[in-house]
C-alpha cells in the first residue's frame, strides 16, 4: 500500500473500528490523561511502555533489572538455634509463643528485599494539546503495537508503538499526513536519581539520554538510557537535556536502556545500548516493525480462541465495553475472549528469553511508575508469580516461561546459603520464602505471624520446571535443568521436616497470609495467629515434589539416595483431613476461621495447580475441596482480582463450568481497569498483572485439562453454547482444536508432536471415536501425526 492511500485509512480509522475485531482490539475515543492505568501497555520482554495518547505524549519506561538496589543479606542468624524451641512450642499448643518467637529469631533483617522501580518517562511534545478530533488510540492485542490517530487543524496524525524482540528496543513513529507538518520535542525525565541527563545533534546522530542509579554509593544498580530521534524532513536542534525536529513529515525513535544487573561495567552495557541503537536505526522503522510483528504474530496466532461474537455491543470503545458489561454481561462474549487475548499478549510482552539473567513477569509484570510500588513489586512466590505462568504452556507460549527457570537458578544458590543459616540444612537443598527479588533473595519478608514464615516458596517454583517437562517432553531440559532444582528443593525437606504424630511435617509455617483463631486447650486462646505445623498446603505441595523427584528418576533412570528418600518421604506425609462441613481442613485441626472468605485458596492447592485433589484422581477429596471453596465464596472470597480468578481455575478443574462463567462475568464487572490491568479491587485500586494471567489460565481450563487425561471441553458453561479454539497445549506435547455447538462438541483434532500414548476424555465421558473407530483406550500416536475426534453418532 503506497503512503497516500495508508495515510487515507488511517484517516478513516474511527469510522472503520465498528468492524475491527472486538476479540483482539482494545481501543479508546479519548487519551489516558493522567491514568496510568488507562495506558496501553507494550513491550519486549526486557522494556515496557505505557502509552498515554495525550496532546504531548508521555511513555512511561521500564526496563526489568531496574531495582531498588544491590543485594543486601537479611538472614537472620538467630533462626538455627531457636527452631527446635519453636517447634516444641508449637507441638505443645504454645501457638503465641511460637508466632513470637519467628518473628523475633527468623524475620528477615531489613523486613523487605529490593522493590521495582520506573526507569522513567519519555515526553513527546508536539504542542496538539486540544482541538484535536477523531481521535483513536488502540492496543492490537495480536501484532503486540500500539496506535494513536487524529484529525488537528485539517491533518492527520499517526502515532504508533511497537517493543521489537528481535531488535531489543521500542520503536515509535509520528507522521503526519502533509508534508512538513510534523514538529516534536523528544526528552527523557525522571523525579530522583539521575547521574546525567543530555542531548546532542552530532555526526548525523540525535540523542537523549538519561543515566541513573538505584541511588546507593556503592554497588548501586546504575543503567544508561538512550533514545535516537530520526526525522524525514524539518530542522534538528538540541538544548542539551531535548532533540526538537520542525517541519517533519516522519519522525522515529527508537529507544533502549541496559543496567549494571547484566554487566561488569559502564562501558560493556551502554556498548550493548549502542549495538541495538545502531542496528535499528541502520535497518529502520518500516523493517523493526514488520521484525517485531512476525516475532509476535508467530506466537500469539498458535491459539485462537472463539467464544461467540458480540455483535454491535463489541463496536463500543472498551471503556464504554467494560461499562456496559455490568449492566448486561450476555451481550458482549467477546469481552471475555479480548481479556484472554489479553493476558497472552501481556505475557508475551513482559517475559522473554533476552538472553543473559533474563527476569520473569513480576507483580506489575514489567510496568511501574512508581518509586515505591503496592507491595514493593517483588516476585511474590506464594501464589502471584506462579499465577503469572499458568498461562505459558496450555496456551502455547512456553517460550515466556524461561525467564522464570533463569531466577529460580539464581534464587536456588542463594537459597542453599539461606538453608544452612537459618535451618542448618547444608546438604545441597534450597530454601525460599513468600518473597523474592532479582538478585533471589531467600529470606523471609515482612512482619507477621500469617505471612512471614513460609518455607515453601522453592517447592512451587521447581514445579514449575516440572510442568514444562510434562508439557514439551524435553528430557535434555528434564535433566539438566530441572532436575537439579527438583533434587536440590526436595533435599531441603529432607533435612528441614521433622517427625510428628508418625509423619513427617513442616513447621513453623503457615497458610499464606490466612490467620486462624487459637483454640481454648491452645495459647493463647482467642488469640488471631498464623504459624503452624502440618499445614495442608505444605503437605500437597510436598506430596507434588516427591511425587515430581520420583518420576524425574524412573524417566532418567536414577537410582541415587534422594530418589529412594522421595519414595520414603512420600509415605510419610499427613493425609488430607475433612472438618466439620465436609471441607478439606487448612491446618492440623480445625481452628476458628479469622477470615470466612480469605482470598487465598491454599488448603486446596492440590486441585489446582496441583492435581491430586482433581475428580478424576479422587472425588474424595474433589469433594471436599468444593466445600471449602463454596464456603468461602459465600463469606466474600474472589475479594481481589487474582483470588477470583484463582477460583475459575477451581470451578474448572472441578468440572463446574457455570461456576466458571459465574466468577468470568463477576471478574470483568468489578475488577479491569480501562486499559484492562487486572486490579486489586477493583479501578482506582492498585494493579496487578496476575489476574489478567489467570484469567487467561482459566478459559483454557474449562476448555482443556491434561493432568491425568487430555480431558476436551471438561467444564463448558451452558452461556457459552458454541464456539471454537484453537492451539492450546495438553500435557504429553498434543496440540488442540476443537469446535463445539449446542453445547457439545461438533469436532477435534490433537496433533502429536512427540508421539506416545494418547489418553482422552470428552467432556463428562461422553462417547466419541477417533478416526473413526470408537475408543476404548488410549492411543498409540506417531509425532507429527493428526488424530480427529468426533462423537458418535
Amino acid at each position: 500500500m503506497n503512503r497516500i492511500l495508508l495515510l487515507g485509512f488511517l484517516a478513516c480509522i474511527p469510522k472503520a473500528l465498528a468492524q475491527w475485531d472486538a476479540s483482539r482490539f482494545a481501543w479508546y475515543s479519548s487519551d489516558a490523561g493522567n491514568d496510568f492505568a488507562s495506558a496501553v501497555p507494550i513491550g519486549n520482554g526486557r522494556l515496557g511502555a505505557a502509552i498515554y495518547g495525550t496532546g504531548d505524549e508521555k511513555i512511561t519506561l521500564n526496563e526489568n533489572s531496574i531495582w531498588s538496589g544491590p543485594w543486601q543479606d537479611r538472614a537472620n542468624r538467630n533462626s538455627k538455634n531457636a527452631l527446635n524451641d519453636i517447634r516444641s512450642k508449637l507441638v505443645s499448643g504454645d501457638i503465641t509463643g511460637a508466632g513470637q518467637s519467628v518473628l523475633q529469631n527468623m524475620a528477615g533483617n531489613p523486613n523487605s528485599p529490593r522493590q521495582y522501580n520506573p526507569l522513567g518517562d519519555m515526553v513527546i511534545a508536539v504542542g496538539h494539546t486540544s482541538g484535536r478530533n477523531n481521535y483513536v488510540r488502540y492496543l492490537d492485542t495480536y501484532q503486540g503495537t500500539a496506535f494513536v490517530t487524529y484529525n488537528f487543524n485539517n491533518v492527520n496524525y499517526t502515532r504508533e508503538y511497537v517493543g521489537s524482540f528481535p531488535h531489543g528496543v521500542i520503536a515509535i513513529r509520528y507522521t503526519a499526513s502533509k508534508p512538513s507538518q510534523l514538529n516534536v520535542k523528544v526528552s527523557l525525565s525522571r523525579s530522583k536519581q539521575i547521574t546525567s541527563q543530555t542531548a546532542s545533534t552530532s555526526n548525523g546522530v540525535n540523542s537523549v539520554k538519561l543515566n541513573g542509579n538505584s541511588g546507593q554509593s556503592s554497588d548501586a544498580i546504575t543503567f544508561s538510557s538512550e533514545a535516537r530521534v530520526v526525522n524525514d524532513g524539518g530542522n534538528v536542534s538540541s538544548d542539551g537535556k531535548s532533540i526538537s525536529v520542525r517541519g517533519a513529515t516522519t519522525v522515529d525513535i527508537f529507544f533502549d536502556a541496559q543496567t549494571s544487573y547484566r554487566y561488569s561495567s559502564q562501558s560493556a552495557w551502554e556498548s550493548a545500548m549502542t549495538s541495538n541503537l545502531d542496528k535499528a536505526v541502520r535497518d529502520g522503522y518500516p523493517a523493526v516493525r514488520a521484525a517485531s510483528i512476525a516475532d509476535t504474530t508467530k506466537l500469539i496466532g498458535r491459539v485462537n480462541l472463539n467464544l461467540g461474537s458480540s455483535g454491535s455491543a463489541g463496536n463500543s470503545d472498551t471503556k464504554a465495553r467494560l461499562s456496559n458489561y455490568k449492566n448486561n454481561p450476555n451481550a458482549d462474549p467477546q469481552l471475555a475472549t479480548l481479556m484472554f487475548n489479553f493476558g497472552r499478549h501481556s505475557l508475551v510482552a513482559s517475559s522473554r528469553d533476552t538472553g543473559k539473567l533474563s527476569l520473569p513477569a513480576n507483580l506489575q509484570g514489567i510496568w511501574n511508575k512508581d518509586f515505591s510500588p503496592s507491595w514493593g513489586r517483588y516476585v511474590f512466590i506464594n501464589i502471584n508469580t506462579e499465577m503469572n505462568y499458568w498461562p505459558a504452556e496450555v496456551t502455547n507460549l512456553a517460550e515466556t516461561h524461561k525467564p522464570l527457570f533463569d531466577l529460580i537458578k539464581v534464587a536456588k544458590a542463594r537459597g542453599q546459603t539461606m538453608a544452612n543459616v537459618m535451618y542448618g540444612c547444608n546438604n545441597g537443598g534450597f530454601v525460599l520464602h513468600h518473597n523474592i527479588d532479582l538478585w533471589g533473595d531467600a529470606a523471609p519478608v515482612d512482619y507477621g505471624t500469617p505471612y512471614t514464615m513460609w518455607p515453601m516458596g522453592g517447592v512451587w517454583l521447581s514445579l514449575h520446571m516440572m510442568e514444562h517437562y510434562r508439557y514439551s517432553g524435553d528430557k535434555s531440559f528434564l535433566q539438566n535443568e530441572a532436575w537439579p532444582v527438583l533434587q536440590s528443593a526436595a533435599q531441603f525437606y529432607f533435612c528441614y521436616m521433622f517427625d510428628w504424630n508418625n509423619y513427617k511435617t513442616t513447621g513453623p509455617t503457615l497458610s499464606p497470609e490466612n490467620p486462624f483463631t487459637v483454640p481454648g486447650d491452645m495459647k493463647t486462646a482467642g488469640r488471631s495467629e498464623g504459624v503452624d505445623i502440618s499445614v495442608q498446603m505444605d503437605n500437597s505441595m510436598l506430596t507434588e515434589l516427591f511425587t515430581a523427584v520420583i518420576q524425574t528418576c524412573q524417566i532418567l533412570g536414577l537410582t541415587n539416595s534422594d530418589c529412594s528418600n522421595a519414595q520414603s518421604y512420600l509415605s510419610k506425609i499427613r493425609p488430607p483431613s475433612i472438618g466439620s462441613y465436609g471441607q478439606i481442613l487448612e491446618w492440623r485441626r480445625e481452628y476458628g476461621e479469622g477470615e470466612p472468605g480469605h482470598r487465598h485458596m491454599s488448603a486446596i492447592w492440590g486441585l489446582f495447580p496441583g492435581s491430586h485433589f482433581a475428580p478424576l484422581n479422587s472425588s474424595k477429596f474433589a469433594d471436599a475441596s468444593k466445600k471449602l471453596v463454596d464456603h468461602r465464596m459465600q463469606y466474600g472470597s474472589g475479594s481481589t482480582g487474582w483470588s477470583r480468578t484463582w477460583v475459575m481455575n477451581l470451578y474448572a478443574r472441578l468440572f463446574d463450568g457455570n461456576a466458571v462463567w459465574s466468577s468470568t462475568v463477576a471478574f470483568l464487572q468489578k475488577y479491569p481497569s480501562p486499559n484492562l490491568w487486572n486490579t486489586d479491587s477493583g479501578p482506582g485500586s492498585a494493579f496487578q498483572i496476575d489476574g489478567n494471567f489467570g484469567f487467561t489460565s482459566a478459559i483454557a481450563e474449562m476448555l482443556l485439562q491434561s493432568h491425568n487425561v487430555v480431558h476436551l471441553l471438561p467444564a463448558l458453561p451452558s452461556a457459552v453454547k458454541t464456539g471454537s479454539v484453537s492451539g492450546l497445549v495438553a500435557r504429553g506435547g498434543f496440540v488442540v482444536d476443537m469446535k463445539w455447538a449446542n453445547g457439545l462438541l461438533t469436532s477435534a483434532t490433537v496433533l502429536s508432536r512427540n508421539g506416545g500414548p494418547l489418553a482422552l476424555r470428552v467432556a463428562g465421558g461422553t462417547q466419541f471415536l477417533v478416526d473413526g473407530k470408537g475408543y476404548t483406550t488410549p492411543v498409540s500416536t506417531t509425532a507429527g501425526m493428526a488424530y480427529n475426534i468426533t462423537l458418535n453418532a
